[in-house]
């Protein structure tokens, strides 16, 4: 197999002898079509110019350093920065899975959903263990199941959503939109349509609001870790090579001999599966299941993904993009909030900067074709 460099890690094109390579990622994070013809060498400042994580990284210090100049009281303080990390985390957590469904040409609506619904599995079943007490007494091996509850949840609709797009061939878009409207409702039917509140407080006081290192809040280590797992697993490995590969070119990774049924089950699997472990934090945090709190979480992690420079037409992305993806509507959030900005412009701020991220992909990838003529 031919190697070749991809969006933070050396990608491998999946190219058998004798067979045409598919489009491969440079070190920039830019997807190239490789073909008979020879691309013309960039310099430097060419490849640094056009990398698309440089420029929502810009944005991103652009953003920070206005709000801090409107309210410099306000916005560039140590609260300030804690809650933003932690109101970003369980978003970064959906965001990471997220990343590698969009890799491959695919698209998962149903992850907010997901979280509800792995939230619902995880509360109930430390009720349901805790019968005849008060199961916000409970201890670490009820939370312990409860976890494991949460995890198999997401996993669960993780698997169904893959077996459905790889095996059955049926296109991700209404997969997903089908599962969106059924884990909610199957959320709600659990629950009677009332929020769990019975949180063990272990948890609370721990995962929810524990802090280590000097105040560094354990959610956003716990999604920091996920971050790094993730980065690994996308950049320096064969599971994210063929990544790539299949959203480059399905059909042609398919002839390279890379199983692209199994991979696409195994990456909404891991969708799934962190869209659990981010409903449990979600319940570790508010202490309830919020049903009714996370109608666009879905939409929030594609907006971070694709602003992040993933291409919607796959092949093309990468992790740290996504963190800083994330991270703009956030801010903007934020900013606005202690501006005094009215709520609503607040989606109208993110929709305008996920149009212009979406557009730039499309002026990068006409630009690509042009160099290749």
């Amino acid at each position: 197999m031919t190697g070749s460099d991809s969006a933070g890690g050396g990608e491998d094109s999946g190219k058998q002898p004798g067979e045409t390579a598919g489009p491969m990622t440079d070190a920039t994070g830019d997807s190239a079509a490789a073909d008979s013809v020879a691309l013309p060498e960039r310099s430097a400042w060419q490849r640094l110019a056009g990398a698309s994580t440089l420029w929502i990284g810009l944005v991103l210090v652009v953003l920070y350093a206005a709000f801090s100049v409107l309210r410099p009281d306000a916005f560039p303080t140590r609260f300030t920065l804690q809650t933003l990390l932690i109101e970003t985390a369980v978003l970064l957590v959906l965001s990471i899975g997220m990343t590698f469904v969009i890799i491959t040409a695919g698209i998962d609506l149903s992850v907010g959903m997901v979280l509800i619904f792995a939230g619902v599995i995880g509360a109930k079943t430390m009720e349901w263990l805790s019968p005849g007490e008060d199961a916000t007494h409970a201890g670490w091996g009820i939370v312990a199941i409860g976890f494991v509850g949460s995890l198999a949840g997401g996993a669960l609709w993780g698997l169904v959503n893959g077996f459905l797009v790889a095996k059955a061939r049926i296109p991700p878009l209404i997969v997903t939109l089908g599962s969106f409207g059924a884990a909610l409702g199957a959320a709600q039917l659990i629950t009677g349509g009332v929020d769990t509140r019975t949180v063990p407080e272990k948890l609370r006081n721990s995962l929810g609001f524990g802090t280590v290192l000097g105040g560094v809040p354990i959610l956003v280590l716990v999604a920091a870790a996920v971050t790094v797992v993730g980065a690994w697993l996308l950049h320096t490995t064969r599971f994210g090579r063929y990544t790539y590969a299949i959203g480059s070119n399905a059909e042609a990774a398919r002839r390279a001999g890379i199983g692209v049924t199994r991979h696409l089950i195994l990456v909404y699997l891991m969708a799934g599966t962190l869209a659990g472990l981010a409903g449990f934090m979600n319940l570790a945090y508010f202490g309830t299941t919020t049903i009714a709190g996370h109608t666009t979480d879905n939409l929030d992690a594609i907006a971070g993904v694709v602003i992040g420079g993933t291409s919607l037409f796959g092949g093309a992305g990468s992790v740290l993009g996504t963190v800083i993806g994330v991270f703009i509507p956030s801010v903007l959030r934020k900013g606005f909030v202690i501006a005094g900005v009215p709520v609503f412009w607040q989606p109208v701020a993110v929709s305008v900067v996920l149009v212009a991220a979406v557009w730039f992909d499309q002026i990068r990838r006409r630009s690509r074709q042009d160099r290749r003529r």
